[in-house]
């Protein structure tokens, strides 16, 4: 297959690029580098060292002898996405190029714009795009389960089975989004639908879990290839941030009460799930939704997880609990439906503390990077 991944120098971006490369795809990667500006401008970075994507796609193809086509493309700059696209003719489009981060959304006027800016203009210009000059094209779209929020109902995999009045309809299931971020989600997913009812596009949208883990087959062949490890409070993940405080010996910050529920995946999963997806592509006309994560817990429940891990390991972790800094239910309903890309063949590989003492061994390796005044919440809600 010809494979365009939007976003390819990206935590996700770059291991989905290797993994199909590997597996012999034709693999097409364009980025604007907006996390990488995005950490410039708070002063933070990846806990592992990230080389520039030219230099990771030529140690590419010194290790494994495969070719990776770049190009640094802004996706908001239309008549270059559509030339790209049609020059390209890709099988597959996976879509990760957006700013990925709740709480960068809820900085200030001005970042909640431009995440949405950014989110909803590129993913529209790809529409229109496809429209034009690709539409036998499959969209793999990333999306999040924090579209949905935390409803009091048992989450549907996108759509609802409607019985009003007598009638009866099915209709993408209503979202309740937490943060701009997540609402410019919703945004493309409506957008998405609207294509593929209008134009007879093809798309599945992914709406994904919290991403755990940092080596993949292709990461683990060398630190050249190593993908992102983000642990700040702006672009970091909860799982992350408390392996880095237990290995510098900071207390493991939990928002609130910590009975949050969420979502969760390893990113081999990840590169499973986009995979399965794209081989199994979704019918002309058709805008299919899968809830994509393996397992859920509370981030109380992943804290201990994690100071669990680190004391057997020697590291003195311990628990304590901040001042929730964003605006969320701590004690809610949550049973989300995640059954198809188990049909479709997704192996899953569960959460143990083996894969979370390997984290820490890779927090140990680079603890000389962490910045102590990236971890705490500075941007609130309110």
């Amino acid at each position: 297959m010809r494979i365009l991944v939007l976003g390819g120098d990206g935590y996700l971006g770059w291991p989905t690029a290797m993994h199909f490369s590997r597996r012999g795809d034709d693999v097409f990667v364009v980025d604007n580098f907006t996390r990488r500006t995005g950490h410039i401008e708070r002063g933070t970075d990846s806990l592992t060292p990230i080389s520039p994507l030219m230099d990771r796609v030529a140690a590419w193809r010194q290790i494994a002898g495969r070719d990776i086509t770049a190009e640094v493309v802004d996706i908001t700059d239309f008549t270059r996405l559509r030339s790209l696209v049609k020059d390209f003719a890709p099988d597959t489009i996976v879509h990760y190029g957006e700013i990925p981060s709740a709480p960068y959304s809820m900085i200030d006027r001005d970042h909640a714009w431009e995440t949405q800016r950014n989110n909803v203009e590129g993913t529209l210009n790809l529409l229109f795009a496809m429209h034009e000059v690709a539409p036998d094209a499959h969209l793999v779209k990333l999306g999040t389960m924090g579209e949905y929020g935390t409803p009091n109902i048992d989450i549907e995999e996108g759509y609802l089975d409607i019985d009003h009045n007598g009638r009866t309809d099915r209709l993408p299931f209503p979202k309740l989004p937490g943060s701009f971020y997540h609402l410019s989600k919703v945004h493309d997913s409506h957008n998405i639908h609207f294509a593929c009812r209008v134009w007879g596009l093809r798309a599945t949208d992914l709406n994904q879990g919290v991403v755990y883990g940092l080596h993949t087959d292709e990461t683990e062949l060398d630190d050249r290839l190593l993908t992102r490890f983000d642990y700040d409070e702006v672009f970091g993940t909860a799982l992350n941030r408390f392996c880095v405080q237990s290995v510098i010996g900071h207390p493991i910050t939990v928002y609130g009460s910590g009975s949050q529920q969420r979502g969760f995946l390893n990113i081999r999963d990840t590169l499973q799930c986009v995979e399965l997806a794209s081989r199994a592509p979704a019918a002309a006309g058709e805008m299919r939704v899968f809830n994509q994560f393996t397992e859920a817990f509370s981030v109380m429940e992943l804290a201990s997880e994690v100071c669990s891990a680190a004391n057997s390991l020697g590291y003195n972790a311990r628990i304590e609990h901040c001042v929730n800094p964003r605006v969320e239910l701590e004690d809610h309903y949550y049973n989300p439906t995640h059954t198809g890309l188990l049909q479709l063949g997704l192996k899953p590989r569960l959460l143990s503390e083996e894969l979370i003492e390997t984290m820490l061994h890779t927090v140990e390796r680079f603890k000389d990077r962490v910045s102590l005044r990236a971890i705490a919440p500075a941007t609130q809600w309110r």
